[in-house]
């Protein structure tokens, strides 16, 4: 009965530390996808400001025919 309570209690710590190493893991990607989502808005941001830009050069040009 004593082996089977130690090696229940082993399992146990088994898990638990798994279980914090999971933890850390997902905290660390909630943090890169948070990152990335804000990363991807400010390039999101970038194109929209250059949009107009880009626009208004190619209707700026002559066209060949002139």
């Amino acid at each position: 009965m004593k082996n089977r309570i130690v090696e229940l209690e082993t399992q146990i710590a088994f898990q638990e530390n798994t279980i914090e190493q999971l933890s850390q893991i997902i905290s660390r990607q909630q943090y890169q996808l948070d990152r990335l989502q804000q990363e991807i808005a400010a390039i999101k941001k970038r194109i929209e400001e250059q949009q107009p830009t880009i626009v208004a050069s190619e209707t700026d040009e002559i066209p060949p025919h002139y």
